[in-house]
């Protein structure tokens, strides 16, 4: 059974796009195939003209570790690196580390009081910056984000998309969000939407 048929789309450097679609669309499943953690059957995924589906495993991972980065829901922190390390730990990995750009981030973030930090000492809304700024730190290309703020209050969850695009205009990134929320969908550039894993 297929769970993508015949989605197509292009998104700019810079752009914001919200992709959208009730559960079991294929949302989170586009993202893993944008995100090269999982490999389609057929079609293409291109990025910085690379064809995904050409790389094997290892070229997908070099190619997420270098030019994407990924937000998850449930925040993925490594609990035993304080804050300060975990939002380091993306730019370590693909050698672009940067350790003024990691200093502002924690700043623009509101973490520079917790760098020292661990997760679990953290709130939700804490550890969700914590993993946005780990996956800037090494100025992606491609920033995806699934459910970003679906683990937070609205409060919460709004100040933290507001930070999240102001870092991402500020590195020229492109951003592909999942979300179910219609106020976090309206504050994006272009909305995507998936029903029956077919764009509508």
């Amino acid at each position: 059974m297929d769970v993508l048929r015949g989605v197509s789309f292009i998104l700019d450097a810079g752009e914001t796009v919200a992709l959208t679609g009730e559960s079991g669309s294929g949302k989170s499943t586009a993202l893993h195939l944008i995100g090269g953690l999982d490999r389609p059957d057929s079609g293409k995924v291109i990025i910085d003209d690379v064809d995904l589906a050409s790389l094997g495993d290892s070229g997908r991972a070099r190619l997420r570790r270098e030019r994407i980065g990924i937000v998850f829901q449930q925040f993925n922190l490594i609990p035993s690196l304080n804050v300060q390390d975990n939002i380091a730990f993306q730019s370590r990995l693909a050698g672009r580390h940067d350790t003024g750009w990691c200093a502002l981030l924690s700043d623009r973030l509101g973490l520079t009081p917790q760098l020292r930090k661990f997760p679990e000492q953290l709130s939700g809304g804490q550890q969700q910056r914590v993993a946005i700024g780990r996956a800037l730190a090494h100025r992606p290309a491609l920033l995806l984000a699934d459910e970003p703020t679906g683990n937070l209050d609205q409060d919460t969850g709004d100040r933290v998309l507001a930070l999240m695009l102001d870092l991402v205009a500020e590195t020229g990134a492109g951003l592909l969000m999942v979300t179910h929320s219609e106020s976090l969908a309206g504050q994006m550039s272009r909305r995507l939407h998936l029903s029956a894993g077919a764009l509508a």
